[in-house]
């Protein structure tokens, strides 16, 4: 038998119902999808104790946060494939023991150096892990439940960011076993654990139909690109925009096209590109794909509402991570609701969302501005709703579109563009906040300059749900219920 032979007859072959342990499975992935989420925001509050405690500089400080972000970003679509070619359950389960690795060196750097390394090698990990979660679930579940499973998946976002706005604060101020803020770190071990071993229990692998051949090249130009693109977004604001920054984001558009042009050749040539270009031409994939990049530069909400609450409010880092809690909660119990409406509504759910979204951002400026005070908490809750609608349908849009041989690539492609649009947020939007602020450093200023901002993302929101307009009028309704009742087991 031959190598090629061999490894497919080894593949898992899934009955049509689903994995019989997929609900089994199902906890074990989304630990892969929390733990990214989690240590992306669950730093910020702990970065003056680890200024203090490493002697790190400001330039150290905000390497910590964006090397781990970018390092993310940039790989995220090679894990997919990686998966798809070398098996997801392996992919997964590597990922998960480096991401528990670097969290030891991260908590136990003593300088900050070892700790930007550790850093680096969470988010390179991370990639390997965190697209095979959505994946696996495509592949796992049949098509009558991916809804729920998408549901889970959002509301584990939900539930990440809830704790990393605030369990930063806790761990940090509590001092659990003596530790301060190595323990933001060290609390990814037993998680980390928990999740490789449950992977060896329940999780079935699955990967592409045909072993193929890793394309080096393609990795390297869709490396290069997106490292043009996402380093100067992340890093851009807090250096003041150097001219190399700039020049590196003018370059960006042009190695994406001689990615594109390598792609297409190796296509040509009956090789196996990277990324299959064809699956743009899928219109909820395509469409799915914008509407991810318009609708995650709402992260820069977290910043804005941060400096605000902090700047102009005067509040401590944990009770401001507390004021978010409205948001947070809606976001996650939206979660569990966003598959029966998925199911009864369709692609429309997602204009659904983001109008929801526009009424409650729309209240927050105008609670914020005082012209109808009093309220900020439920105009968070709504939108909080909004989101959470959003989240889990954009996803099963792009997800549920494609071939389950391109499971990872798809996975890996949504994820990646969440983190760019949460950088091309955080750089664009949280630049016209700075602006707008300017000098100022009363509380009508820091108002100001929130409802600027917060205005910018509910005009994105609306263009948002105008394109889910167009893709509900190429999949109505009535048909995707029909799919969907037509897959029950």
């Amino acid at each position: 038998m031959s190598i090629e032979a061999g490894i497919l007859a080894k593949r898992s072959v899934l009955p049509a119902e689903g994995d019989p342990r997929r609900w089994f499975a199902l906890p074990v992935l989304l630990i892969g999808a929390f733990l990214p989420v989690l240590d992306f925001n669950v730093v910020n509050l702990a970065l003056p104790a680890i200024r203090q405690s490493l002697g790190a500089t400001s330039s150290d400080v905000q390497f910590v946060i964006s090397a781990y972000a970018a390092t993310y970003a940039v790989f995220l679509i090679t894990g997919g494939r990686l998966g798809d070619w070398l098996g997801r359950k392996p992919m997964f389960m590597l990922g998960a023991a480096g991401f528990t690795l670097a969290s030891v060196l991260c908590g136990l750097a003593s300088s900050p150096g070892v700790l930007i390394a550790g850093r680096i090698l969470q988010g390179l990990t991370a990639t390997a892990m965190a697209p095979q979660v959505l994946a696996s679930i495509r592949v796992l579940f049949p098509a009558a439940e991916q809804g729920t499973a998408f549901a889970l998946y959002g509301a584990t976002f939900g539930l990440a960011n809830i704790a990393g706005q605030i369990l930063g604060g806790v761990l940090v101020s509590s001092h659990p076993f003596g530790f301060t803020w190595q323990a933001i770190f060290l609390i990814n071990v037993p998680i980390g654990l928990v999740a490789i071993a449950g992977s060896l229990l329940f999780v079935a692998d699955s990967r592409a139909d045909h072993v193929q051949r890793l394309d080096i090249s393609g990795v390297a130009l869709l490396s290069a690109t997106l490292g043009l693109l996402v380093y100067p977004l992340v890093q851009g604001r807090e250096t003041g925009w150097p001219l190399w920054m700039i020049i590196m984001l003018m370059l960006s558009p042009v190695s994406l096209t001689v990615f594109m042009q390598f792609e297409k050749r190796v296509t040509s040539r009956g090789g196996s590109p990277l990324v299959d270009l064809s699956l743009f031409r899928e219109r909820g994939f395509a469409t799915g794909t914008v509407m991810a990049l318009v609708f995650y530069m709402l992260s820069s909400f977290y910043l804005t509402f941060s400096v605000y609450l902090q700047g102009g409010l005067h509040l401590t880092p944990l009770d401001a991570g507390l004021r978010t809690l409205p948001f947070a909660i809606g976001y996650f119990a939206a979660s569990f609701a966003s598959a029966g409406i998925m199911q009864r509504l369709g692609p429309r759910a997602l204009t659904l969302g983001f109008i929801v979204q526009v009424i409650g951002f729309g209240a927050v400026i105008l609670s914020v501005l005082d012209v109808v005070p009093g309220y900020i908490e439920i105009a968070l809750l709504v939108a909080g709703l909004g989101y959470g609608i959003v989240v889990p349908s954009v996803i099963k849009v792009v997800i549920g579109s494609v071939d389950q041989r391109h499971a990872g690539l798809a996975s890996g492609v949504i994820i990646s563009t969440f983190q760019i649009g949460a950088a091309l947020g955080v750089a664009l939007i949280g630049g016209v906040f700075f602006s707008a602020l300017g000098a100022g450093e009363n509380l009508t200023a820091y108002a100001h300059a929130f409802a600027i901002a917060l205005t910018c993302n509910v005009a994105l929101l609306m263009l948002a749900a105008l394109l889910s307009l167009w893709l509900a009028a190429g999949q109505p309704a009535a048909t995707s219920r029909t799919e969907a009742t037509s897959h029950r087991p």
